[in-house]
């Protein structure tokens, strides 16, 4: 089923009536970020994650734990209630790991190409009704990761600069430009 932007903010704001995501202005630097309550990133990431900003995760072995911080982000959000969008551009989410408060509040939105991430993540962004939206580049192939242009990101962080939106992009390799935070997995085994 295809949606347009329209019908996707029409349908969330009759399930989530008075939702808002948008950044009031002059909020303090501790009130645009999002806390995460995750032991293993309260050293490299104390304060959380910055709302309104692009964090990229690189991964770049198979084993580096992306899966596992996605599982635990997701777990968070729904915690704090919030609505969660995933982008899974190699549609790899394993859901059974996955309680039913989790998938309630999460769009899942499974890719088969980087193109149609790319073009998910415009419509997503463009909505600004989810408060922490994920995009899994971490399995797409090399060759469809290059193809990518370097506006897309700095597009994505002007959409996202002046809302509450957390969007985390995990990818293989040093990839967005726009990224305010950077946080690089690396595998124990060898």
């Amino acid at each position: 089923m295809t949606m347009t932007s329209l019908q996707l903010r029409a349908l969330l704001a009759e399930k989530f009536p008075g939702l808002k995501t948008r950044l009031p202005e002059g909020l303090p630097a501790a009130e645009n970020m999002w806390p995460v309550a995750l032991a293993s990133l309260d050293e490299t990431w104390p304060s959380g994650l910055a709302k309104g900003a692009l964090t990229e995760v690189v991964a770049a072995a198979g084993t580096a734990g992306s899966a596992r911080l996605i599982h635990a982000l997701l777990q968070c959000a729904a915690g704090e209630n919030q609505i969660v969008a995933l982008l899974d551009g190699a549609d790899s989410l394993d859901v059974t790991a996955l309680g039913e408060v989790v998938l309630s509040r999460l769009l899942w939105v499974r890719c088969q190409s980087t193109a149609e991430v790319i073009k998910a993540a415009d419509l997503v962004l463009r909505d600004r009704n989810f408060s922490l939206v994920l995009l899994d580049l971490k399995l797409n192939p090399e060759a469809q990761l290059r193809k990518i242009p370097a506006t897309v990101w700095h597009r994505w962080q002007r959409l996202i600069e002046k809302t509450a939106t957390v969007c985390v992009v995990f990818t293989p390799r040093l990839l967005v430009s726009a990224t305010r935070r950077r946080l690089v997995l690396e595998s124990n085994h060898r």
